[in-house]
């Protein structure tokens, strides 16, 4: 059993460093000494329900602890769980800003933080986080969405289809240069208006029937070419990019979605660059998930890309 409450599962044996687990390996935030990977909840489909989505999403970072719990430490990187902020009255915007300020804390640490959401009203809240972190610096970030949706519309209040537009704005009236890159959305998921709203922002997307394995290499290409000249990048997932088939446990399952076989080595790219300080993944919805099929899907991805940025460190 894992110090840190959330975090359990199998103990190989000899206990040694080659045979630990997250839940093994894990430790409070708070008592942090060095940088590391540190990995923070949010609780909230708030921002989902005003979305008139399908509810279910604040209960993703439990199920994501619970999924991340058994895979394997591959690198001596420090771990670390900053716990989990919650929304449970409705406010989101007053969740949304504790949460920018702890991520803000874990980034000012020097951590690579993980936000494990949560609807995708969580990357309004990652963004700010790192806002707050680069104070009066300015930087060029990108943020790298890989989602079906633009997640840009203009609504009366926030929800988890206006973070990007959220974010955008904010850094305009910061005089923060920041370039919008989404890969997976679908045709057959967003209005016209919202491709309209994409253009007017120059926003760099491609659809999911432009996502197969032969357009792959020069896909990566394009992005490693978006990515040259941006100095940190945050990185969004929304599970519900993927295929409904590996990932029934969403929000909003994709008719069509991108495959693992072309999101993965998206993701190392987007690793490899060095660059990635903050990511976190979005829509999971536990009980609407089947055999815990999406928060395994998840959980790997966070695995996968964590290691990559420590190696790339």
């Amino acid at each position: 059993m894992s110090v840190v409450d959330g975090w359990s599962g199998r103990v190989d044996l000899p206990i040694e460093a080659s045979t630990l687990r997250w839940h093994q390996w894990v430790r409070a935030a708070e008592g942090a000494t060095a940088p590391g990977v540190a990995v923070l909840g949010f609780a909230c489909d708030e921002g989902v329900r005003r979305n008139h989505g399908r509810a279910g999403a604040a209960e993703g970072p439990a199920a994501l602890r619970r999924m991340l719990s058994n895979l394997p430490v591959l690198n001596a990187a420090p771990l670390f769980d900053a716990g989990t902020i919650t929304c449970a009255d409705g406010e989101l915007e007053a969740a949304q800003t504790r949460y920018a300020d702890a991520m803000a804390a874990l980034l000012d640490a020097g951590h690579f933080a993980v936000g494990l959401g949560g609807g995708h009203e969580i990357a309004f809240a990652s963004y700010q986080g790192l806002a707050k972190h680069l104070g009066a610096r300015r930087p060029r970030v990108a943020i790298v969405n890989i989602d079906a949706h633009f997640d840009l519309r203009k609504q009366d209040q926030a929800s988890s289809g206006t973070p990007f537009l959220q974010a955008i704005e904010h850094a305009r009236a910061l005089g923060l240069p920041l370039d919008y890159l989404v890969y997976g959305i679908s045709a057959a998921a967003n209005t016209r208006v919202l491709f309209d709203t994409a253009n007017q922002l120059d926003v760099h997307y491609v659809r999911d029937d432009q996502l197969g394995l032969l357009e792959l290499p020069q896909r990566i290409t394009q992005l490693r070419e978006k990515l040259a000249d941006v100095d940190l990048i945050y990185l969004t997932i929304d599970i519900d990019g993927l295929p409904h088939a590996m990932a029934p446990g969403v929000s909003a399952p994709a008719a069509r979605g991108v495959p693992m076989e072309v999101v993965e080595p998206l993701l190392d790219a987007i690793a490899a660059t060095g660059k990635l300080k903050l990511m976190d993944v979005a829509e999971l919805s536990p009980p609407l998930d089947r055999d815990n099929v999406t928060a395994r899907v998840a959980a790997r991805l966070i695995h996968r890309v964590a290691d990559a940025v420590v190696r790339a460190s």
